[in-house]
């Protein structure tokens, strides 16, 4: 693959710039991500990779670091030592302290004059605008250079405005890529096409023939290493504001006039933008806040959140959170979307179910009281579309039973399905904006989001405690008997 300059002259140079290069993201995800892409041929030629971070290490001790590091999060069979060390030429690991104008000089030395650049900034947010701000007046940006943005962008709605008014000073905004991993994963993609290329499911795909709408982003991990990190943000900054909510868009938009970034993306606005505002009593009523005390997930025993490292003893950070929320449009008027995201549940399990309406009037004296045609969207652990429905048991008389009609995508597809993050820098690379968020998306978000957050400021009540290795709080269960639902496990 060749990188074309936008320009239409020939063919330029690619420096892909990793701030926070030795961090988490960068060692779990974004490294394996490109040593993926290097493997099948998907990078440039000539692309140069340069992790950037506080750590003094030489090239030759960076490249121990992530032999030791990030070997372990690439899938056996795909790991080659050949390949693994044509990869690491390309490696050049820069020691900067991001938040010093002069350092940035030792960077500028690195990269190729005239070359196409990339600047990932996987760092904390409150980094975004002095590493913008730095990057410009060291000179190393042009008109052609990218930048990709991580989540969450800022922690409330006028942090975000602010770092989308100065990284836009910078960066315009169609060289601006504001990522959130799910939307690389395949299934999600294959939403778009399961809605948008099919007839059966169109008449269907609004209220009152959709009853409800459940989206879960469920991990059996704790807080970790991020705990410090994590009790600064809580459940509904690091997952409902950016992950959830994209979810809900996909689902809940109207067609696209084309596959055009912004014909994508302003159909999307117009859900986040139609989402019903909520007051206090709204947030009381609708919203159920959750932390994992100890307990066991997967048979191995574990602490609570208030006994992690790094987390005050008396901290009120939400590890859980579910939220129903309505959409206000003709579609979707009433029909409640049933939000949820937790730390050290039962499993890891991210899900979208569509659960259509009941049945007028049954026929059958065995038939369930209630329907059970449901669209269950599996996003991870695997990936794979389930339609639920009613037939008949074989033998005499008329006992129906739940059958399910399976699509799983792994067999249904013989050729090598990319982990997100890899498709996400293919797209940044070729310039493909689709699924990344644009700039007024993530502040229609926040304005969503903040009420919530002051509404649990007013209320001032701790979240409500769980047991690590459930499905969080009796609360959540509740929140859904209230419209005679309930969540995918207990249905």
């Amino acid at each position: 693959m060749t990188l074309q300059n936008t320009s239409g002259t020939a063919p330029v140079s690619l420096d892909l710039v990793i701030f926070g290069g030795a961090g988490d993201l960068s060692v779990r995800k974004l490294l394996p991500a490109l040593y993926m892409a290097h493997l099948h041929g998907n990078l440039p030629q000539g692309a140069r990779i340069h992790p950037v971070g506080r750590q003094a290490f030489s090239r030759e001790a960076f490249l121990a670091f992530i032999q030791e590091k990030v070997v372990p999060f690439i899938e056996p069979k795909a790991f080659d030592a050949q390949v693994w060390q044509d990869f690491l030429a390309r490696l050049n690991y820069a020691a900067v302290d991001v938040t010093q104008e002069a350092a940035y000089a030792t960077l500028a030395g690195a990269l190729n004059a005239g070359s196409d650049r990339v600047f990932y900034l996987a760092t904390a947010p409150s980094l975004f605008t002095g590493i913008c701000a730095h990057l410009s007046t060291a000179g190393l940006i042009d008109a052609r250079s990218r930048v990709v943005l991580e989540k969450p962008l800022g922690h409330d709605l006028a942090s975000a405005q602010e770092i989308n008014r100065v990284v836009g000073n910078t960066f315009e905004e169609s060289r601006i890529f504001r990522i959130d991993h799910y939307l690389g994963k395949e299934t999600v993609q294959n939403l778009m096409v399961l809605r948008f290329g099919n007839t059966i499911f169109e008449p269907l795909w609004r209220g009152p023939a959709i009853r409800s709408v459940q989206i879960t982003v469920a991990e059996s991990v704790g807080v970790g290493s991020r705990a410090g990190f994590y009790d600064g943000t809580g459940a509904l900054r690091d997952m409902l504001q950016n992950h959830l909510l994209q979810l809900l868009c996909i689902v809940a938009m109207e067609p696209p006039v084309s596959l055009d970034p912004d014909a994508v993306r302003d159909e999307k606005l117009k859900v986040l933008r139609s989402l019903r505002p909520m007051g206090v009593a709204e947030v009381a009523r609708d919203t159920v806040r959750g932390q994992y005390t100890a307990g066991a997930v997967q048979g191995e025993s574990v602490a609570g959140y208030l006994q992690e490292d790094s987390v005050p003893a008396d901290s009120v950070t939400e590890t859980f959170v579910a939220v129903k929320a309505y959409i206000n449009n003709w579609r979707w008027a009433n029909v409640p979307f049933f939000l949820r995201t937790g730390k050290r549940m039962q499993e890891r399990r991210s899900e979208i179910v569509i659960e259509f309406a009941d049945l007028p009037f049954s026929l059958f004296a065995d038939a369930p009281r209630k329907s059970v045609n449901r669209l269950v969207i599996q996003l991870q652990p695997e990936e794979s579309i389930q339609l639920q429905m009613m037939a008949k048991e074989p033998g005499s008389g008329m006992r129906l039973q739940p059958v399910s009609l399976n699509l799983d995508l792994e067999s249904a597809f013989t050729g090598r399905r990319a982990e997100a993050y890899e498709r996400l820098l293919m797209d940044v690379i070729r310039g493909r904006l689709t699924h990344f968020m644009r700039r007024d998306e993530l502040e229609a978000a926040w304005t969503w989001v903040e009420p919530i957050i002051e509404g649990w400021k007013v209320l001032n009540e701790r979240p409500k405690a769980y047991t690590a290795g459930t499905w969080g709080p009796a609360a959540s269960s509740a929140l859904m008997a209230r419209e005679d639902s309930a969540w995918m496990e207990e249905a």
